[in-house]
C-alpha cells in the first residue's frame, strides 16, 4: 500500500481528534485514501484490509467504524433493521439500496422533496430522517 492513502487517512483522523493507531490509519486509508466517498459494511472493509495484507480482526473493524461514527467521520445507515452500512459522506442525503446485490449507493438529493413530517411524540424530537430507496433490477 502506498503512503498517500495512509497520509490522507491520517489527516482524516486528525481532523476528528482521533489517535492514529496503525489499524485506524490502515482502515481510514482504505475508506478515504483516494478521496472518494464509500459505503462499506464491516465485512467488506475487513476483506479489503485482508487483501492489502493487513492483520486486523473483524471485531476491530466494527469497533473502528463505530468510533469513526461517534466522532462524525462517518454515518451508519441501517437497512432491514439489521444490516449496517457505513458512509463516509456525512451530509444529509438519501440512498439507493440495491436488493439484487446488497449494495448501498448515494441517491440524488436534489430530486428528493420531503414536504411534511409528522410531529414527534410528546417529550421527543426528530434527530434525523433517513431515506433508503429500495431498488431491484428489472427482469
Amino acid at each position: 500500500m502506498t503512503s498517500a492513502p495512509n497520509d490522507i487517512g491520517t489527516s482524516w483522523l486528525a481532523k476528528a481528534g482521533l489517535r492514529p493507531t496503525r489499524q485506524r490509519v490502515t482502515l481510514a486509508g482504505l475508506l478515504v485514501g483516494d478521496g472518494k466517498n464509500r459505503h462499506v459494511t464491516a465485512e467488506s472493509l475487513f476483506e479489503s484490509a485482508k487483501k492489502q495484507g493487513e492483520a486486523v480482526s473483524l471485531a476491530t473493524v466494527y469497533n473502528t467504524l463505530r468510533a469513526f461514527c461517534e466522532v462524525g467521520l462517518m454515518q451508519e445507515v441501517t437497512v432491514d433493521g439489521s444490516k449496517s452500512y457505513f458512509d463516509t459522506n456525512t451530509g444529509d442525503h438519501p440512498h439507493f439500496y440495491w436488493e439484487d446485490d446488497g449494495t448501498l449507493t448515494d441517491a440524488p438529493s436534489d430530486k428528493l422533496v420531503i414536504s411534511r413530517l409528522p410531529d414527534a411524540p410528546e417529550g421527543a424530537e426528530i434527530a434525523s430522517v433517513d431515506v433508503v430507496i429500495r431498488l431491484r433490477r428489472k427482469s
